[in-house]
């Protein structure tokens, strides 16, 4: 015999039985809330509607590492499937709904994987800066593209010092008082250079000289 499921309702990711001493308590409250907290709770469940569409806007990865519970996770793969106006913002109504009843570690953790996103991390924020670097450096100055390639020897050594000598020439303005420009090849030590860094931690990966 099948038990019957209690009915009930959410707050705050909080499951509240239907006649239980703490429903009885919420709903003697919602009575006698003001204008002002019932402004608080619509901008709550609005915030969680929100956070529900931009769910949809994750990427893959960082949606996988979410582990969202089976039902959260199955609205969001199916409203990405449907096309029909109707149909979508039902879907989404839904997936509101399921925001609501979320916990607040899990709410925290889509905040904070959107952020991710938006901004990228700390560390492919670094990783970011370290290439920029070595990539101004090695255009500057001949002496670091000697301590790149003693620093990371299984470098193209001769696509390396091509790629410098056409960058130097790109920032030679065509004209006298033109602005420098970057070429292709400004581009490409940059992408040779954070392959690189991606590979190995060569004891120079951060762009500075050792004493």
């Amino acid at each position: 015999m099948s038990r019957k499921l209690t009915k009930g309702y959410y707050v705050h990711g909080k499951f509240v039985a239907e006649g239980s001493e703490l429903d009885i308590q919420l709903k003697a409250e919602l009575k006698g809330t003001d204008a002002s907290s019932r402004t608080d709770l619509k901008k709550e469940s609005d915030e969680l509607q929100k956070l529900g569409e931009d769910l949809l806007t994750l990427r893959q990865d960082l949606f996988t590492k979410l582990q969202l519970g089976e039902k959260l996770h199955d609205a969001v793969v199916e409203s990405k499937r449907i096309t029909n106006f109707e149909g979508k913002r039902r879907q989404m109504q839904f997936i509101g709904k399921l925001m609501r009843k979320q916990e607040p570690e899990m709410l925290e953790a889509i905040r904070a994987a959107l952020k991710v996103q938006q901004f990228g991390s700390a560390q492919e924020n670094l990783a970011l800066h370290k290439a920029e670097t070595w990539r101004d450096r090695l255009i500057a100055d001949d002496a670091a593209v000697g301590e790149w390639i003693a620093a990371f020897p299984q470098t193209d050594t001769q696509q390396l010092r091509a790629l410098v000598r056409q960058a130097r020439k790109d920032l030679v303005p065509a004209t006298p008082g033109a602005l420098p420009r970057h070429g292709r090849a400004y581009r490409d030590i940059f992408q040779l250079v954070r392959e690189h860094l991606s590979e190995t931690d060569g004891p120079l990966n951060d762009g500075t000289v050792e004493e």
